[in-house]
């Protein structure tokens, strides 16, 4: 495991048990992105998730797309104890790994790959995750981020860097390098205290 998963693991360790209760302030944009897959009027037969943490997006793909398979893969074992339990109504086609996302990784291939909130805190391990999601992305498949993009307001930068999230507007290309010039909506979050973005890409 790397510096930077070990770092995670020690801080979901405490942050499982409140994040779904804290997080809907901050990780805006997470129901709109799985309604964008839903217009698409795509035929998933496989979805994975990067980071899938308690679960909630994962529940919300299991309804969304009741004839697939949902995979969520996660370093932190104490946010897959939530995500077993938000996900137990569609168990027997959620399944979920404890392990980091990277060339490593053996999952197969996926029609869609979902990544929420979860790249701005990979560091510099980002570009390992990328390059294997688009390994793994079938062809026509699709890739859907929502993230945090940047702020102006270095109190703020350095706040979010002691939760481990990135917010150097360095996620962005990182993705569109390896996934093309897909269209992106960014949204300001609280009067331009940080800005956000969503995209599907393929």
């Amino acid at each position: 495991m790397s510096a930077n998963s070990d770092a995670l693991k020690r801080y979901y360790r405490f942050h499982a048990a409140i994040y779904d209760l804290t997080r809907w302030s901050f990780l805006f944009g997470r129901s709109a992105l799985i309604e964008a897959l839903q217009k698409m009027r795509l035929q998933p037969r496989r979805i994975l998730e990067i980071g899938c943490g308690t679960g909630r997006n994962l529940a919300a793909l299991a309804r969304a797309f009741p004839k697939a398979e949902i995979v969520g893969i996660d370093v932190s074992e104490d946010m897959l104890d939530h995500a077993r339990r938000s996900c137990a109504f569609a168990e027997d086609r959620v399944l979920l790994e404890c392990a980091p996302y990277g060339p490593q990784s053996r999952l197969g291939k996926f029609d869609i790959i979902v990544a929420s909130y979860a790249l701005s805190m990979m560091g510099e391990g980002v570009a390992p995750v990328l390059d294997t999601a688009r390994r793994d992305l079938r062809s026509g498949g699709a890739f859907a981020v929502v993230d945090f993009r940047d702020s102006r307001f270095g109190f703020f930068r350095r706040w979010m860097a002691l939760n481990h999230v990135r917010l150097d507007d360095g996620l962005l290309p990182e993705i569109q390098q390896r996934f093309g010039e897909p269209a992106v909506a960014t949204r300001q979050a609280y009067g331009g205290l940080w800005r956000w973005f969503s995209l599907v890409a393929s």
